[in-house]
């Protein structure tokens, strides 16, 4: 999917020698990134040489250090990749180092193990957000950022639009923005990537895609697990912040983009821009009538009691935070004036499913009218996890020598079926792919990171103003009764 790309017209990227991993023994590191780049070595695609640097506070020894990535890599969705001798080959590769980024000469053991050589060095920052600040400016002090570097963060950048301009400034006094790679993964799944494929690869979709044939849009991010012990990170940010800002809304981003003049990294990231500089600003009086805040009560999932969230280990009794909300969102331009986008998302909800519906609007006369047989109008389906299948309902006849009856028949493309010979691969390898061939397009710029907070702020201010609070709903179901009434007073209804 990912065009060919350099920073300069007809410069080839130069190498990468080296890659950086702050946060080595996280969370993160263990699931997604070691098993990532182990199958991008299986595959081939690390340069030669290319050394992987592992780097956190506590000091390891390389062999622990290396026999950790060993168990993270079988326990991974890439385990059956593994082998002993391709591991032994990537192994090779592998070195630790403890850092502080607090301390004045802290990098210095960093600064060793890379040691000067040719090509580039790509550092991955799988640290809290509150880490990216300190972490850029010691790499400039320490010398370790130069014009050949490259720096990669994880969403969210910041907790508001202030927060996102000083981390954004920090990076900046030691990136230029074309080494900044600012990640959402979401955007690295096959099948976001299909929306693009979608759109701009089928000619019977793009004249529908506006608001002549379309009727309404949903986003969906359903989740079934709670805050699984992250409630010191999870209570100070919530739903709003920890998804819509960053995955959702680079779901509506790529709905509702214009044709990019080019599949070029510019042209691909200027049009999702102007879609969040589209997005309707919420005010006090609006959040009333467009959002609903829930926070997840005692209930079952997966058959099993959990508890509320005010129930979790560590959790603050008085929290208002929210773990649900449902936005009804409105696109101001030529394309969508009047079409709703109702985006949804939520821990401890009925079933794991991320979703995009289009609705198309009725046909505008039916003759089966007479003859008794009413029409659904057609809806696109693109289920993205956790299987990922594209929907599109039709009206058809049913079998039969007597009246004429309607029914609506699935027209089903399930992309496990078509390309079942290929192995499903973690969103991660596409983005460290990219990284390592220089090739922003899946990646995050700044102008979109601070768009998309200024949005999001203009809700958290309306919810403060109004004093709007959080609608308890039970787990393993889909929310607050208020999310549906949200649709409901529009005639709407949400997929489920």
């Amino acid at each position: 999917m990912s065009p060919s790309y350099s920073s300069a017209a007809g410069e080839v990227p130069a190498p990468c020698r080296a890659l950086v991993l702050f946060g080595a023994t996280g969370d993160l590191a263990r699931r997604m990134l070691w098993p990532s780049l182990y199958a991008l070595h299986c595959d081939g695609l690390l340069p030669e040489p290319f050394q992987l640097v592992g780097a956190a506070t506590k000091p390891i020894p390389d062999a622990e250090f290396i026999a950790r990535v060993h168990d993270a890599i079988r326990a991974s969705a890439n385990g059956s990749l593994f082998n002993e001798q391709a591991f032994e080959a990537f192994a090779k590769r592998i070195r630790y180092v403890a850092v502080d980024a607090a301390a004045e000469d802290g990098f210095a053991p960093l600064r060793a193990t890379l040691a000067p050589g040719a090509g580039g060095v790509i550092y991955y920052l799988s640290t809290g957000p509150e880490h990216f600040g300190p972490i850029s400016a010691q790499l400039g002090r320490s010398g370790l950022a130069d014009a050949m570097s490259r720096i990669v963060v994880e969403k969210p950048i910041g907790t508001d639009t202030g927060t996102a301009l000083q981390v954004n400034e920090t990076m900046g006094s030691a990136f230029a923005e074309r080494q900044v790679f600012r990640i959402d993964h979401y955007l690295g799944k096959e099948a976001v990537q299909n929306l693009l494929a979608l759109r701009f690869g089928n000619a019977i979709f793009e004249p529908l895609w506006n608001s002549t044939a379309i009727d309404y849009v949903q986003i969906t991010v359903a989740e079934t697990v709670g805050i699984e012990g992250r409630w010191g990170y999870y209570d100070g940010v919530g739903a709003l912040r920890d998804m819509v800002q960053s995955h959702v809304l680079q779901l509506l981003c790529l709905v509702a983009m214009e044709p990019p003049a080019g599949f070029t990294p510019s042209a691909v990231r200027n049009e999702k821009v102007k879609v969040l500089w589209s997005l309707r600003p919420m005010t006090r009086e609006s959040v009333l009538t467009h959002t609903v805040r829930g926070q997840y009560a005692a209930g079952f999932s997966g058959g099993k009691p959990v508890p509320g969230y005010l129930e979790e280990a560590g959790a603050r009794p008085a929290s208002d935070n929210e773990s649900f909300v449902a936005l009804r969102a409105e696109v101001d331009n030529w394309r969508w004036a009047g079409v709703p986008f109702y985006l949804r998302t939520g821990k401890r909800m009925q079933e794991r499913s991320s979703e995009i519906v289009i609705q198309f609007k009725p046909a505008p006369f039916n003759i089966f009218a007479g003859i008794g047989q009413n029409l659904a109008a057609n809806m696109l389906l693109i289920k993205l996890q956790p299987n990922e299948t594209i929907t599109l309902s039709l009206m058809h006849k049913k079998p039969g020598l007597n009246e004429v009856r309607l029914g609506e028949v699935p027209l089903n493309l399930s992309l496990d079926d078509a390309f079942a010979a290929s192995r499903k691969r973690i969103a991660y390898e596409r983005m460290l792919l990219d990284v390592l061939r220089d090739n922003p397009a899946l990646f995050v710029r700044r102008d979109e990171v601070e768009a998309s907070w200024q949005w999001i702020d203009g809700i958290v201010h309306g919810w403060q103003a109004a004093g709007q609070k959080v609608k308890p709903y039970p787990a393993g179901s889909w929310g607050p009764t208020a999310a549906v009434a949200l649709t409901e007073r529009h005639g709407h209804s949400w997929h489920e």
